[in-house]
C-alpha cells in the first residue's frame, strides 16, 4: 500500500493505489501558487485510480466516487475478494470471444469440440447476460433446459464443464468474486456409470462376415487388437511386425468439419499392441487383395504440413477413409443386415439411419477388452494394449467383464486354511499322539 501522492486524496492514507487528478497538474505554479491546467482539462473523466497491482486503471467523474471505489477495493483486497463490479458488466459472449477463447490450448479436435459446445449450447442461452448477473437461479433453469434438449448425459456434463471453466477464468481475471457454477444449489446431471457394454462374440463375427470385403479388415483389427476407429484407418503396412507378432499404433485419422488430417493417437501416445496370428493372417490376405495406397494429408491439424503414409484402408478412389462417411455407407448397413439396427426407412436419405450410439465401431474395442479379461489376461497388460494411462481406468470401464475375479484368491485361501484345518483336526483326534 502507498500513501496517495496527489493533494486531493492526501487524507486517504495507506490505500492500495492512488487517485490522480487528470485536469490539474500535481505541482503548483511557483508564482501564482495555483495548480496549472493539463492538456486534457475539461475532457473525459477527471479522476483516475491507479497503482493497484494486477488491476487496470479506473476513471471517475467525481473525487468522491473515486475515493469510495478505492475504499471498497482496500477492504476487498484485505479479504482476498477484490473485484471491480464494472469488469463484470461485460456479457458472457463478449468475455468468451475477447478474453477466454484466445490462447486456449489443446489438440485441434479438442479445440473444435470446445468451440462447438460454446457456440451451440452456451452462448445462445446465456451469452447476453453480464457476467455479474449470472446467478445460481439462471444456471438451474439452464441445466433443466439442457437436460431436456441434449440426450447424452456425458455431453451435458461436458457443456457444463466448459461453462464452469469460463466462469472460473472470470474469477481469476477478477471479474467475478466466485464461480456461480460451484453453488450448492446448482446440481449437475449425475455422471453415468463408466461401465462399457460389449457385443457377444457371435454378433461381432456376423458383422465381420457381412461387411464389404474391402472393409472386413477394419472389423478384424478393431475386434482382434482393440484399436480405435481412427487408429484403424491410420494403420500402415509399416506398422505391422509379423516377426514379433505386434502392431505399432503410431497415428490416427481425425476430421474437423470434414477436413481430414493425420494425428498422434489419443493422448499423443504411440503404443505397441499384441497381434494374434489370426489377425496377422487376415492382414496378409487383405494386403494381397487390396494393395495399400499412399495418402497425403496434413499432420497434426487441418492446416498442418503435408505428410505421406501408405494406408491399409482407403476408399475405392485411393483416398483416406472419413469416419462419418464410413459409418453411414459401410458400418450401419452391415448393422442393419444382421439385425442390430432397423433397416433404413423407405425413401429416407442415405444418412438417415436409426441412431446407434452403443453400437458404434467402438463396441469392437469393448468386445476385445471383455474377451481378454474373461480369458484371464492381466489388467495391467490390457491397459497398455488399449492405451489407457492407468490400469485403474481399465478396471473402471471393464471390471464387470471379470466374473471370476476373486475366485483364484478364494481357492488359495480355502486350500491354505483347508490344509491347516485338516492338520488341526488330526492333532485333536482321539487317536492322535497329542490327544493321548
Amino acid at each position: 500500500m502507498q500513501r496517495c501522492p496527489s493533494s486531493p486524496c492526501d487524507k486517504e492514507a495507506y490505500l492500495p493505489g492512488y487517485i490522480e487528478d487528470r485536469w490539474l497538474k500535481k505541482k503548483k505554479d511557483p508564482v501564482t501558487g495555483k495548480r496549472e491546467k493539463t492538456a486534457r482539462y475539461g475532457t473525459g473523466k477527471r479522476y483516475r485510480v491507479a497503482g493497484i497491482p494486477g488491476v487496470r486503471d479506473r476513471s471517475f467523474d467525481t473525487l468522491e466516487d473515486a475515493k469510495a471505489w478505492l475504499r471498497r477495493a482496500a477492504t476487498d483486497e484485505e479479504r482476498g475478494e477484490f473485484v471491480d463490479p464494472r469488469d463484470g458488466s461485460i456479457t458472457l459472449a463478449d468475455y468468451i470471444a475477447m478474453h477466454w477463447a484466445p490462447g486456449r490450448g489443446g489438440v485441434p479436435k479438442t479445440q473444435d469440440n470446445r468451440e462447438r459446445r460454446v457456440r451451440l449450447h452456451i452462448v445462445p442461452h446465456l451469452g447476453d447476460l453480464p457476467l455479474r448477473n449470472i446467478a445460481a437461479a439462471d444456471l438451474r433453469v439452464y441445466i433443466a433446459k439442457l437436460e431436456s434438449t441434449v440426450s447424452s448425459v456425458d455431453y451435458q456434463r461436458g457443456i457444463l464443464s466448459e461453462l464452469s471453466s469460463i466462469l472460473e477464468a472470470a474469477v481469476d481475471d477478477k471479474r467475478l468474486a466466485r464461480n456461480p457454477m460451484q453453488a450448492k444449489s446448482v446440481r449437475w446431471p449425475k455422471a453415468p456409470q463408466e461401465r462399457r457394454d460389449a457385443w457377444p462374440l457371435e454378433t461381432a463375427l456376423r458383422v465381420r462376415d457381412v461387411i464389404s470385403p474391402r472393409n472386413r479388415i477394419a472389423v478384424v483389427v478393431g475386434l482382434g487388437c482393440g484399436l480405435r476407429q481412427g487408429e484403424v484407418f491410420g494403420l500402415s503396412p509399416e506398422d505391422i511386425d509379423y516377426a514379433r507378432g505386434v502392431l505399432h499404433v503410431r497415428r490416427q485419422i481425425q476430421a474437423i468439419r470434414g477436413r481430414l488430417y493425420f494425428a498422434l493417437p489419443k493422448g499423443k501416445k504411440t503404443r505397441t499392441v499384441d497381434m494374434p496370428s489370426s489377425v496377422a493372417d487376415e492382414l496378409k490376405q487383405h494386403i494381397e487383395a487390396f494393395p495399400p495406397v499412399e495418402v497425403e494429408l496434413p499432420w497434426g491439424k487441418p492446416e498442418g504440413q503435408e505428410r505421406r503414409f501408405s494406408l491399409l484402408l482407403s476408399t475405392r478412389l485411393g483416398n483416406a477413409v472419413a469416419v462419418n462417411t464410413w459409418n453411414t455407407y459401410t458400418w450401419k448397413p452391415a448393422l442393419a443386415e444382421v439385425g442390430i439396427i432397423p433397416p433404413r426407412a423407405e425413401g429416407a436419405k442415405p444418412w438417415q439411419w436409426a441412431a446407434a450410439p452403443k453400437d458404434g465401431f467402438h463396441v469392437l474395442r469393448h468386445t476385445y477388452a471383455s474377451t481378454m479379461l474373461e480369458a484371464g489376461e492381466s489388467v495391467v497388460t490390457l491397459a497398455r494394449w488399449l492405451g489407457h494411462s492407468s490400469p485403474a481406468i481399465t478396471l473402471g470401464y471393464y471390471a464387470h467383464f471379470m466374473p471370476e475375479a476373486g475366485s483364484k484368491g478364494r481357492s488359495a485361501i480355502d486350500g491354505l486354511l483347508g490344509e491347516r484345518g485338516d492338520r488341526h483336526a488330526g492333532r485333536n483326534s482321539p487317536d492322535s499322539p497329542q490327544a493321548r
